[in-house]
Protein backbone atom coordinates (compact mmCIF):
# COMPACT_ATOMS: atom_id res chain seq x y z
CA UNK A 1 0.00 0.00 0.00
CA UNK A 2 1.40 3.49 -0.80
CA UNK A 3 1.19 5.64 2.48
CA UNK A 4 0.71 9.13 1.32
CA UNK A 5 0.47 11.95 3.46
CA UNK A 6 -3.60 12.27 2.25
CA UNK A 7 -4.36 9.09 2.79
CA UNK A 8 -2.82 8.37 6.02
CA UNK A 9 -4.39 11.61 7.21
CA UNK A 10 -8.15 10.46 5.83
CA UNK A 11 -7.43 6.79 7.47
CA UNK A 12 -7.56 8.11 10.58
CA UNK A 13 -11.33 8.42 11.81
CA UNK A 14 -11.46 4.61 9.69
CA UNK A 15 -9.26 3.42 11.75
CA UNK A 16 -9.93 4.65 15.10
CA UNK A 17 -14.07 3.45 14.57
CA UNK A 18 -12.56 0.29 14.23
CA UNK A 19 -10.84 0.66 17.04
CA UNK A 20 -13.77 1.39 19.60
CA UNK A 21 -14.52 -2.25 18.72
CA UNK A 22 -11.53 -3.75 19.85
CA UNK A 23 -10.72 -2.37 23.23
CA UNK A 24 -7.53 -3.40 24.61
CA UNK A 25 -7.71 -4.48 28.59
CA UNK A 26 -5.71 -2.32 30.88
CA UNK A 27 -4.07 -5.08 31.67
CA UNK A 28 -2.36 -6.20 28.91
CA UNK A 29 0.44 -4.95 26.47
CA UNK A 30 -0.86 -2.72 23.62
CA UNK A 31 1.76 -3.37 21.38
CA UNK A 32 0.78 -1.30 18.41
CA UNK A 33 -0.83 1.96 18.73
CA UNK A 34 -3.44 3.09 16.04
CA UNK A 35 -4.67 6.64 14.99
CA UNK A 36 -6.88 7.23 17.87
CA UNK A 37 -4.04 6.47 20.49
CA UNK A 38 -1.27 9.03 19.78
CA UNK A 39 -1.40 12.76 18.51
CA UNK A 40 -1.91 11.98 15.34
CA UNK A 41 -3.31 15.97 14.01
CA UNK A 42 -0.09 17.54 16.11
CA UNK A 43 2.05 15.27 13.76
CA UNK A 44 0.17 16.18 10.83
CA UNK A 45 1.11 19.94 11.76
CA UNK A 46 4.88 18.93 11.96
CA UNK A 47 4.54 17.23 8.79
CA UNK A 48 2.88 20.17 6.62
CA UNK A 49 5.14 22.83 8.60
CA UNK A 50 6.28 25.44 6.06
CA UNK A 51 9.44 26.67 8.07
CA UNK A 52 12.47 26.64 5.80
CA UNK A 53 14.53 24.47 7.41
CA UNK A 54 13.43 21.44 8.97
CA UNK A 55 15.34 18.78 10.83
CA UNK A 56 14.67 16.06 13.24
CA UNK A 57 17.15 14.32 16.25
CA UNK A 58 17.17 10.81 16.37
CA UNK A 59 18.19 10.54 19.79
CA UNK A 60 18.28 7.09 21.89
CA UNK A 61 20.65 7.65 24.87
CA UNK A 62 20.22 10.63 27.92
CA UNK A 63 23.87 10.99 28.08
CA UNK A 64 23.30 12.79 31.21
CA UNK A 65 21.31 15.49 29.45
CA UNK A 66 23.95 16.76 26.05
CA UNK A 67 21.39 15.28 23.47
CA UNK A 68 19.94 18.43 23.37
CA UNK A 69 23.34 20.52 23.05
CA UNK A 70 23.48 19.75 19.54
CA UNK A 71 20.14 21.10 18.70
CA UNK A 72 20.88 23.81 20.52
CA UNK A 73 24.10 24.08 18.13
CA UNK A 74 21.71 23.41 14.94
CA UNK A 75 19.23 26.52 15.85
CA UNK A 76 21.96 29.16 17.00
CA UNK A 77 23.87 27.64 13.87
CA UNK A 78 20.73 28.16 11.54
CA UNK A 79 19.88 31.68 13.18
CA UNK A 80 22.49 33.44 13.74
CA UNK A 81 25.18 31.98 11.24
CA UNK A 82 22.87 31.01 8.13
CA UNK A 83 20.45 34.16 9.46
CA UNK A 84 17.62 32.03 8.90
CA UNK A 85 14.64 33.81 11.07
CA UNK A 86 13.34 31.74 14.29
CA UNK A 87 10.11 31.59 12.65
CA UNK A 88 11.57 29.82 9.60
CA UNK A 89 13.70 26.73 11.72
CA UNK A 90 11.65 23.88 13.07
CA UNK A 91 13.83 21.27 15.00
CA UNK A 92 12.25 18.11 16.15
CA UNK A 93 14.25 15.98 19.03
CA UNK A 94 12.28 12.38 18.38
CA UNK A 95 13.24 10.98 21.38
CA UNK A 96 13.46 6.64 21.83
CA UNK A 97 14.90 4.50 23.68
CA UNK A 98 15.72 5.18 26.92
CA UNK A 99 15.91 9.10 26.08
CA UNK A 100 12.17 8.84 25.89
CA UNK A 101 12.10 8.91 29.93
CA UNK A 102 13.19 12.55 29.40
CA UNK A 103 9.31 13.52 27.82
CA UNK A 104 7.55 12.94 31.43
CA UNK A 105 7.29 15.46 33.87
CA UNK A 106 8.35 15.46 37.78
CA UNK A 107 5.94 13.68 38.90
CA UNK A 108 6.29 10.71 37.00
CA UNK A 109 9.94 10.55 37.98
CA UNK A 110 9.02 10.32 41.58
CA UNK A 111 6.39 8.01 41.15
CA UNK A 112 8.11 5.50 39.48
CA UNK A 113 11.45 6.43 40.25
CA UNK A 114 13.01 7.27 36.93
CA UNK A 115 16.28 8.73 38.55
CA UNK A 116 17.27 5.25 40.01
CA UNK A 117 16.39 3.79 37.18
CA UNK A 118 18.29 5.50 34.84
CA UNK A 119 21.23 6.38 37.08
CA UNK A 120 20.37 9.73 37.07
CA UNK A 121 21.48 11.80 40.01
CA UNK A 122 20.20 14.93 41.19
CA UNK A 123 23.18 17.49 41.31
CA UNK A 124 20.84 19.64 43.89
CA UNK A 125 20.51 16.24 46.25
CA UNK A 126 23.22 13.89 45.22
CA UNK A 127 20.72 11.57 45.55
CA UNK A 128 18.84 9.45 42.37
CA UNK A 129 17.16 11.93 40.61
CA UNK A 130 12.83 12.32 41.83
CA UNK A 131 12.42 15.21 38.99
CA UNK A 132 13.07 15.80 35.48
CA UNK A 133 16.03 17.55 35.97
CA UNK A 134 16.78 18.09 32.32
CA UNK A 135 13.88 20.33 31.75
CA UNK A 136 13.46 23.52 33.76
CA UNK A 137 15.32 26.46 32.16
CA UNK A 138 18.07 28.10 34.11
CA UNK A 139 17.72 31.61 35.48
CA UNK A 140 19.74 33.26 33.25
CA UNK A 141 18.78 36.50 31.55
CA UNK A 142 21.63 37.54 29.42
CA UNK A 143 21.03 37.89 25.44
CA UNK A 144 24.53 38.26 23.98
CA UNK A 145 24.85 34.82 21.92
CA UNK A 146 28.86 34.43 22.79
CA UNK A 147 28.12 34.74 26.56
CA UNK A 148 28.56 31.26 27.92
CA UNK A 149 25.56 32.17 30.53
CA UNK A 150 23.56 33.44 27.25
CA UNK A 151 20.27 32.12 27.33
CA UNK A 152 20.99 31.34 23.70
CA UNK A 153 23.61 28.67 24.76
CA UNK A 154 20.72 27.17 27.65
CA UNK A 155 20.23 23.76 26.41
CA UNK A 156 17.79 22.51 29.00
CA UNK A 157 14.06 21.27 27.74
CA UNK A 158 12.29 24.08 28.41
CA UNK A 159 14.42 26.65 27.08
CA UNK A 160 14.70 25.27 24.06
CA UNK A 161 10.94 24.66 24.00
CA UNK A 162 10.85 28.31 23.85
CA UNK A 163 12.77 28.54 21.15
CA UNK A 164 10.62 26.12 18.81
CA UNK A 165 11.63 22.61 19.62
CA UNK A 166 9.05 20.16 19.93
CA UNK A 167 9.80 16.73 21.34
CA UNK A 168 8.41 13.66 19.93
CA UNK A 169 7.49 10.49 22.27
CA UNK A 170 7.57 6.92 21.34
CA UNK A 171 4.91 4.46 22.23
CA UNK A 172 7.09 1.57 21.69
CA UNK A 173 9.73 2.74 23.87
CA UNK A 174 7.83 3.67 26.79
CA UNK A 175 5.91 0.03 26.62
CA UNK A 176 9.93 -1.04 26.74
CA UNK A 177 11.04 1.34 29.73
CA UNK A 178 8.00 0.60 31.79
CA UNK A 179 8.45 -3.13 31.20
CA UNK A 180 11.82 -2.75 32.84
CA UNK A 181 10.84 -0.64 35.82
CA UNK A 182 8.19 -2.86 36.23
CA UNK A 183 10.94 -6.00 36.48
CA UNK A 184 13.79 -3.32 38.60
CA UNK A 185 11.15 -2.51 41.17
CA UNK A 186 9.11 -5.65 41.17
CA UNK A 187 5.68 -3.66 40.58
CA UNK A 188 2.33 -5.45 40.75
CA UNK A 189 0.35 -2.46 38.71
CA UNK A 190 -0.23 -3.34 34.83
CA UNK A 191 2.51 -2.49 32.40
CA UNK A 192 -0.13 -1.23 30.53
CA UNK A 193 -1.71 1.47 33.46
CA UNK A 194 2.07 3.01 34.00
CA UNK A 195 2.29 3.74 30.15
CA UNK A 196 -1.26 4.98 30.54
CA UNK A 197 0.27 7.28 33.50
CA UNK A 198 2.99 8.35 31.74
CA UNK A 199 1.32 9.46 28.11
CA UNK A 200 -1.44 11.53 30.73
CA UNK A 201 2.03 13.14 32.29
CA UNK A 202 3.92 14.06 29.18
CA UNK A 203 5.78 17.85 29.16
CA UNK A 204 3.95 20.95 27.65
CA UNK A 205 3.93 20.39 24.06
CA UNK A 206 5.11 17.04 23.70
CA UNK A 207 3.54 14.68 20.93
CA UNK A 208 2.84 10.90 20.99
CA UNK A 209 3.64 8.97 17.97
CA UNK A 210 3.08 4.97 17.73
CA UNK A 211 6.86 3.91 16.94
CA UNK A 212 9.58 6.90 16.39
CA UNK A 213 11.42 4.46 13.23
CA UNK A 214 8.32 4.73 11.65
CA UNK A 215 7.67 8.69 12.61
CA UNK A 216 11.13 9.54 11.46
CA UNK A 217 10.58 8.00 8.03
CA UNK A 218 7.23 10.19 7.71
CA UNK A 219 9.07 13.14 8.81
CA UNK A 220 12.05 12.61 6.19
CA UNK A 221 9.87 11.24 3.38
CA UNK A 222 6.45 13.60 3.64
CA UNK A 223 7.77 16.25 5.63
CA UNK A 224 11.34 16.74 4.27
CA UNK A 225 12.87 16.47 7.43
CA UNK A 226 16.91 16.79 7.44
CA UNK A 227 18.04 13.37 9.52
CA UNK A 228 20.54 14.00 12.24
CA UNK A 229 21.67 11.04 14.53
CA UNK A 230 21.59 12.47 18.33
Amino acid sequence: MNLTRRSFVGSIGASAAALSLNTIPAAEAQLVFMPADWHAAEFDKLLKSKARVRQVFDCQKIDNGDLFGPMKNSINGLHFGFGIPSDQIKVVAALRGQANLLNFDDSMWEKYKLGEYTSIDDPKTGKPATRNIFYPKKDGKITDQQDPKSIYQDYTIQALAERGLTLLSCHNATEHQVQGIVKKFALTTPVEDIVKDLQAHMLPGCISVPAMVSAIAMLQMDGNYAYTMG
